[in-house]
């Protein structure tokens, strides 16, 4: 029997980017997966901040070339990867000049978050999953980790459910606290309908693109839900414990990867059962 496949998608991993709680869990919990028996992809944006030649990423050529559409405006789609040897693990990265060349991942030296970051959100999305397809590599799982995240769960279930290469896999939303404080554009609807997402499918975040209503919305579109930090906001995590879907709760450090682990098993074998 194949091996179950986990497709990683994080918004920051260590060591390319400095420790927090959603970066070492990115890191730790791909590698501690693939030692209990699954395969693994892992992703995350290739931030300005990340030195190239000393963490050894490099172009993969056969994987890059796409043009991704955004608002009319055509953006390369880059793919480069790097390897953490101690863990035995890829880490592949999305990038683009025009989203992701800047010093700073999703707010500037003063704190103040990025104008565009609705169109980065879009652009990591769709690029880990037309990545995955040039791929030919079909997960059971995604696990997506931090906001930036939060819009893939949402083009899985409506624009490639009926792809083969996505059309079994279960989706798992990840919630920190590492929510923004600046609604992302209005814009962001008609750029997301513009990609052929339905209008009802985005009435989370038609009036604020808020912190709160973009979990909402990813949690919507998962099929589980895990609390990734010990403090999450007591509205979100009302907003996304209402929803009735499978939901995990924090699991500490000692013990959370078997956890994990049981909870994507879990959710398979409901898949099995259908």
């Amino acid at each position: 029997m194949q091996s179950r496949r986990v497709l990683f998608v994080s918004q920051e991993i260590m060591p390319y980017l400095g420790e927090t709680k959603l970066s070492r869990i990115s890191r730790d919990l791909p590698q501690g997966i693939q030692e209990r028996g699954k395969e693994i992809r892992t992703f995350m944006p290739r931030y300005g901040s990340i030195n190239e030649r000393r963490n050894q990423l490099h172009e993969v050529i056969r994987l890059s070339g796409m043009n991704l559409i955004i608002d009319d405006t055509d953006h390369p789609l880059i793919i480069k990867v790097a390897s953490i040897q101690s863990a035995r693990m890829q880490v592949y990265f999305i990038d683009n000049e025009d989203y992701f060349h800047r010093k700073h991942t999703v707010a500037d030296a003063s704190g103040k978050e990025y104008d565009d970051n609705d169109e980065r959100a879009i652009f990591f999305a769709r690029g880990v999953i037309e990545t995955v397809r040039k791929l030919r590599w079909s997960p059971d799982i995604v696990h997506c980790h931090g906001w930036l995240t939060s819009l893939v769960p949402l083009y899985l279930r409506k624009l490639y459910a009926d792809d083969p290469v996505f059309s079994k896999l279960k989706s798992i939303y990840s919630v920190y606290n590492n929510g923004f404080r600046t609604p992302l554009k209005p814009e962001l609807t008609g750029k997301l309908e513009a990609d052929g997402i339905e209008r009802s499918a985005l009435d989370a975040i038609r009036e604020n693109a808020d912190y709160l209503s973009l979990t909402r919305l990813a949690a919507e579109n998962s099929d589980g839900i895990i609390m990734g930090c010990d403090k999450i906001d007591e509205q979100v995590r009302k907003e996304v414990a209402g929803l009735g879907k499978p939901l995990l709760e924090y699991q500490g450090e000692e013990n959370y990867i078997d956890a994990y682990n049981e909870f994507y098993d879990r959710l398979l074998l409901e898949t099995t059962k259908q």
